[in-house]
């Protein structure tokens, strides 16, 4: 019976406790056998417990008495990073309540404050845990207030827990019971059942979690999708209590898993609602976006002969991730590649990450990129996020670019910093207020310098100690030009960026002068250019090696030394028409360490 369901998730800030108190919770149920268990049980991947963040969502069915009452407790572990922010709300469409743990040494950080926000936007019940009371300074009553002060939420009640230690884990299944209310939905309505995650396996095709919300869904049904009106029939049902589990059906309030005869991920899409064929329900679930990528970036093979690996590598991991996209590019500078989109900063590295990993393969990465909007004087709007299809300056109007909103929670002792980096970054400062040791610090930014270096030199400049949200609130007009890199008068269009004109003499002269020490000598003299449209702002000369050709002249006139000279002279002017530079790796690399 719906009645004795309880479907929630937990969210924290990275490295709360949220995945240790799942391990609790699994071993408290029984649901994880002694013999199976490891920290982490619901972290598949190496890099989420590496990176102690969740990348892919999981579920988990758990069975709870209490007095005398069975209960079945739905985990529904969401991904815990920014750049998943949808997947994220649709996880918690799928819940009644949430767990909202908080370091109860740490107090409230900016992703705590970005999940609690999605959770009241679902209407959902939160219970505030204090986690990590186990740590001597652990403060909770400066916790709750802070709970209070900060995301509005009343935490007098707040429940105290050691999730290493499984102290207070009892308290924390007692308020599911008591406080999160059971599933809504109507059995004898048309289907209607919500898609939060998918992916790829190699003997039951695509696999979608979901939750019923309405009706029932059963083997051998026929079913739609209801965004692209695709029609497909049920094979498997299921639920993971972690291993799986097959069942006929699954009915309205429940969550599990299904596989029908779909073989491309591309076609379930996170959010959707899945109807009957037969009498379809009316609306679909509300909610739905198509999820678009956000950042760019070009990836190439370091040796040309591992193209098709790559190829190869990354159609497996799309199998598993269809956030991301890809497209072949080829390139003069590092030959034939990918141009690949992705929902972040952090899914670009993650998928980076997997591919050298997962596939063994050494990869050259050119700078990243965001999507522009250009309106043409003729009228006509195009958007770009390739820095190679920049137009011409003297055919463009006006260029838009991406902005987002960022809140940063950091030390008092930090402040004039994280304030001196932000300004640097073209932000507008949005709202600030602090209270006690912390502040908290909202500013207006540019998506594109957001993915350069950003996150790193916060938390260079903080010691690692703020944390960062932010979210995407639209494009803005501004002052961008395209700048290029030349090569002995070649442009190269790996190295090629688009940035703020009043940054761009700096930005070019500081990647001529890193460049110039990269580009190792050749027997000619080098030039490295940076240029703007047809005007160089920038020059260094990488000089040539020299061989001594005077040295066999023991006396005689100064003629016989200058004919040499200039004989040597010709034979370079000669080599630079018909020599080739090869410029390394660091050399691309080398921009995303320039200060922008």
């Amino acid at each position: 019976m719906s009645s004795h369901i309880r479907n929630f998730s937990i969210i924290a800030h990275i490295d709360h406790g949220k995945s240790t108190l799942a391990d609790r919770m699994m071993e408290q149920t029984r649901t994880l056998r002694l013999h199976k268990v490891v920290d982490r049980y619901l972290d598949k991947m190496e890099l989420e417990k590496e990176k102690g963040i969740t990348i892919k969502a999981q579920t988990v069915r758990m069975r709870y008495s209490q007095a005398g009452q069975d209960y079945i407790f739905n985990l529904i572990d969401t991904p815990g990073h920014v750049d998943f922010n949808y997947e994220v709300s649709r996880s918690l469409a799928a819940c009644e309540g949430v767990l909202l743990v908080v370091d109860a040494s740490q107090g409230v950080q900016a992703q705590t404050l970005a999940n609690a926000y999605l959770a009241l936007e679902n209407d959902l019940v939160i219970i505030p845990v204090l986690n990590k009371v186990d740590l001597p300074n652990a403060d909770l009553e400066a916790t709750k207030l802070e709970i209070g002060e900060v995301i509005g939420l009343d935490a007098g009640d707040a429940i105290a827990i050691s999730a290493k230690e499984g102290r207070g884990v009892e308290a924390v299944f007692d308020a599911l019971v008591t406080k999160v209310p059971p599933p809504g939905g109507k059995r004898d309505a048309p289907l209607r059942a919500l898609i939060f995650d998918s992916w790829f396996d190699n003997y039951l095709g695509v696999v979608s979690l979901l939750r019923v919300v309405d009706g029932e869904i059963r083997c051998g049904q026929k079913i739609r999708l209801m965004s692209t009106e695709r029609e497909f029939q049920v094979d498997k049902l299921g639920f993971f209590t972690p291993e799986k589990e097959l069942v006929t059906s699954l009915a309205v309030g429940e969550v599990g898993f299904m596989a029908a005869t779909i073989k491309d991920l591309r076609e379930v899409r996170i959010g959707d609602t899945i109807t009957q064929a037969d009498g379809p329900a009316k609306q679909p679930l509300p909610g739905f976006v198509e999820a678009k990528p956000m950042v760019f970036c070009g990836i190439f093979p370091v040796l040309p002969a591992e193209y098709p690996n790559l190829r190869e590598a990354l159609a497996k991991l799309s199998l598993n991730d269809c956030s991301f996209t890809f497209e072949p590019e080829n390139s003069p500078a590092l030959g034939f590649g990918y141009r690949c989109g992705f929902l972040g900063s952090l899914h670009m590295e993650i998928t980076q990450e997997r591919l050298e990993r997962e596939f063994q393969l050494d990869l050259i990465s050119t700078a990243p990129s965001v999507r522009y909007r250009i309106k043409r004087k003729t009228g006509e709007e195009i958007e770009i996020d390739n820095p190679s299809n920049y137009p011409p300056s003297q055919e463009i109007d006006a260029v838009f670019e991406p902005r987002v909103i960022t809140t940063i929670h950091v030390p008092a002792d930090y402040i004039g910093a994280v304030l001196e980096l932000c300004e640097s970054k073209r932000g507008v400062q949005k709202d600030f207020e602090q209270r006690g040791s912390k502040a908290i610090i909202r500013y207006n930014l540019p998506l594109g310098e957001m993915v350069f270096d950003f996150y790193d030199r916060l938390k260079s400049v903080t010691r690692g100690y703020a944390s960062m949200d932010y979210e995407i609130v639209g494009y803005e007009k501004s002052s961008l030009v395209k700048l290029d890199i030349l090569v002995n008068g070649e442009r190269v269009d790996a190295l090629s960026v688009i940035t703020h004109k009043d940054k761009s003499y700096r930005q070019g002269k500081d990647l001529v002068e890193k460049m110039r020490q990269l580009i190792p000598r050749q027997l000619f003299d080098v030039a490295i250019q940076a240029a703007i449209g047809s005007k160089v702002i920038s020059r260094e000369t990488v000089k040539a090696l020299r061989k001594n050709v005077t040295a066999k002249c023991y006396g005689g006139d100064i003629t016989r030394k200058r004919k040499l000279l200039e004989k040597q002279k010709e034979g370079k002017k000669r080599m630079k028409r018909v020599g080739s530079v090869d410029i390394p790796q660091e050399a691309f690399l080398a921009i995303l360490k320039v200060d922008g």
